[in-house]
């Protein structure tokens, strides 16, 4: 029997590649006991190659997947020198080997569930992920170590390859990358049922993002894991995956989908699964009816685009919307120049030859031409040269971008923005409440984020941050939010020393405007260098203050969270007070303000256990206890790890 092995495991096993030279063929073994033996290894050969295969896993765990797969794969080292013996694998490896294959069937199982895995689940559960991995690398290092290498007659090379890798699998830890923090709090932002801000879609449009959930294709497929996920859980961890669906639910609505119910069998969804095409064409290209590309792309009402002939046929027995199932309050149809353009000239860039059907239609109905006049007359009106005049048009700008999505295009291709941003530096405080509320509400769309920047904004709306109105304030934080989903514009915010202002909105502005800048901050200090520049300015008084007195307690516990992972955190943050109102939360708070007070005790804990003597002081074991056996997955995993350090500590 020939066996093909990993091309780095054949270069590296020097006594193999001798055995290699001397025959074509294996001879498999001619004693019952040894064929059986022989089999055995063969078994758990294939299934860490079976498994090694696998690939293509999902971006919060592609690291560690990674790292275990390299790991498997230096067992085949061990695997092929045992191999080698022929039936003389003594019967005192049977029990090791038999306790190698658990562990290799539960690597398969985890590395299964992270390729093909519900993305939302995955991200939304990746501590307990990292849970998996810890304990599968515990489950290899103890069958390595329990295996009779002697007796096996394994190569000292080899010896020495499982003993390094024994050395690894016993230091791993289960550990979260640096960005589940930012991702913990987009979903937090996502799930708050009292904020409902229209700033919240650019933080749908940057979770889909990362979780790779923003194509139909991708978005699809994702529904199809979700369903799995639901049926297999079995009435297990309901509220993870009620989150998951809601979560979901928002990003297909985000794409235009259908919202449709995962929790039932639809066989119209799955016809169009089947009907998708490839990814070679941009999804955003694809009409959601036809699934094809579109030719002669149009908006209607609530802004979604649909092929012409396709949303034309729907409307002639419809007055909804195909995707959001909102009701029509009529059937006009706006041409999108941009999308066209788009896909012509990805077209011409790969010789993609569009349907003949294709006749690109400029006719325009009258009530279209009418609103985009509108736009572009009251566009110019923001030049004008009468303060009275600007004043209304910046204020008529702000109401056409509000709701509908195609203004927002328009304004922006009318040439809107430019003189929006002039007029951020005019000394007429309406003006500039109107200007950077409708600068908020345009950078809602994705492509109008970076021409806002362009114009040089960031400097000018943190001015109005320092400056402005209460309310121009308060939308001027909410702007810088909605506007940092863009990482370079992220940087140009904060060496634009746009920190310090928003601090300044913490402390001392009105409930909606605390709320606001803590939203901006939250984002902000995500990045180690950014946790310094917040932590000079001052942030952390304020944020102890807000607890203290039980407003937002979700939103300011997870931002303190971020701090104390910086080494001037915890020292600021462990003050006798604060500790006491973080026992108190975790007795009496909600749910999830539990999750999260529990978090920031262990996170202040492990660097200090003079901040764990003071929470014991207060009461807090108890509440631990009870939190460990019925508070939340997350809370309760939090509420477990602080109890083991506890108890840790009274051994020392």
């Amino acid at each position: 029997m020939h066996m093909t092995m990993d091309g780095e495991v054949q270069e590296r096993g020097g006594r193999r590649g001798e055995a290699a030279g001397t025959a074509e063929e294996e001879t498999a073994p001619n004693s019952s006991n040894g064929q059986e033996h022989y089999c055995e290894i063969k078994e758990l050969v294939d299934l860490i190659e079976s498994t090694a295969s696998i690939g293509d896993y999902r971006m919060m765990q592609k690291k560690e997947s990674h790292i275990l797969v390299r790991r498997l794969k230096i067992l085949l080292l061990l695997l092929e020198d045992v191999k080698e013996l022929h039936g003389q694998v003594p019967e005192t490896s049977s029990i090791p080997f038999s306790i190698l294959k658990k562990a290799l069937l539960c690597a398969k199982e985890l590395l299964t569930t992270c390729s093909v895995g519900s993305k939302i689940y995955l991200a939304l559960e990746n501590e307990a992920i990292m849970g998996r991995f810890h304990n599968v690398n515990k489950k290899l290092s103890k069958a390595l170590k329990d295996l009779p290498y002697e007796e096996l007659g394994v190569s000292d090379e080899v010896k020495e390859e499982i003993d390094l890798l024994r050395m690894h699998l016993k230091r791993s830890k289960g550990r979260t990358e640096s960005q589940d923090a930012e991702l913990a709090m987009d979903m937090m932002v996502v799930f708050s049922k009292d904020d409902e801000r229209k700033a919240d879609s650019a933080i749908i449009a940057r979770l889909a993002n990362k979780l790779e959930l923003h194509s139909v294709v991708h978005l699809n497929t994702e529904t199809i894991a979700v369903r799995k996920l639901v049926k297999e859980s079995e009435g297990k961890n309901a509220e993870s995956i009620q989150l998951v669906i809601e979560l979901l639910r928002k990003f297909r609505r985000s794409a235009g989908l259908e919202d449709i119910n995962v929790l039932d069998d639809n066989p119209t969804f799955d016809n169009a699964i089947k009907k998708s095409p490839s990814l070679v064409i941009p999804d955003e290209y694809l009409c959601p009816i036809s699934l094809e590309i579109m030719t002669d792309p149009v908006f209607i009402e609530t802004g979604q685009t649909y092929e012409r002939e396709s949303i034309q046929k729907w409307l002639d027995s419809h007055q909804t919307c195909p995707t959001t199932r909102q009701p029509l309050a009529h059937s006009s149809l706006a041409p999108n120049y941009a999308l066209r353009n788009l896909i012509i000239q990805w077209c011409e860039r790969n010789n993609f030859q569009l349907p003949i059907r294709y006749a690109a239609s400029d006719t325009e109905s009258s009530a279209s031409i009418e609103g985009k006049e509108e736009v572009v007359s009251t566009v110019r009106n923001l030049s004008s040269n009468q303060l009275e005049v600007q004043r209304k048009a910046s204020r008529k700008i702000r109401m056409l971008s509000k709701e509908n999505p195609v203004n927002r295009i328009l304004i922006a291709q009318s040439g809107g923005i430019p003189p929006l941003v002039q007029l951020l530096s005019y000394p007429d405080s309406k003006i500039q409440e109107h200007s950077v509320t409708a600068l908020l509400n345009l950078s809602i769309d994705e492509a109008n984020k970076k021409l806002i920047a362009r114009e040089g904004a960031i400097p000018a709306i943190i001015d109005v941050l320092r400056n402005g109105s209460t309310a121009a304030k308060e939308n001027s934080a909410t702007a810088l939010f909605s506007l940092s989903m863009v990482n370079d514009i992220k940087e140009t915010i904060v060496l634009s020393n746009g920190i310090p202002p928003l601090v300044d909105l913490l402390q001392h502005g009105t409930m909606t405007g605390k709320k606001d800048a803590a939203t901006a901050l939250a984002h902000l200090c995500v990045d180690q260098a950014n946790k310094t520049r917040a932590i000079e300015a001052g942030i952390i008084p304020p944020l102890m203050k807000l607890v203290k007195d039980w407003y937002m307690i979700d939103e300011v516990v997870s931002i303190l969270y971020q701090l104390s992972s910086h080494q001037d955190g915890p020292q600021e943050i462990g003050q006798f007070s604060f500790i006491e109102t973080l026992v108190d939360l975790t007795r009496d708070g909600t749910p999830t303000n539990k999750e999260w007070a529990t978090t920031l005790l262990l996170s202040l804990a492990s660097a200090n256990s003079s901040f764990m003597l003071i929470a014991l002081q207060f009461g807090v074991l108890q509440n631990l206890i009870e939190i460990s056996e019925s508070g939340n997955a997350r809370a309760q995993r939090k509420a477990k790890s602080l109890l083991k350090l506890m108890r840790r500590y009274e051994q020392i």
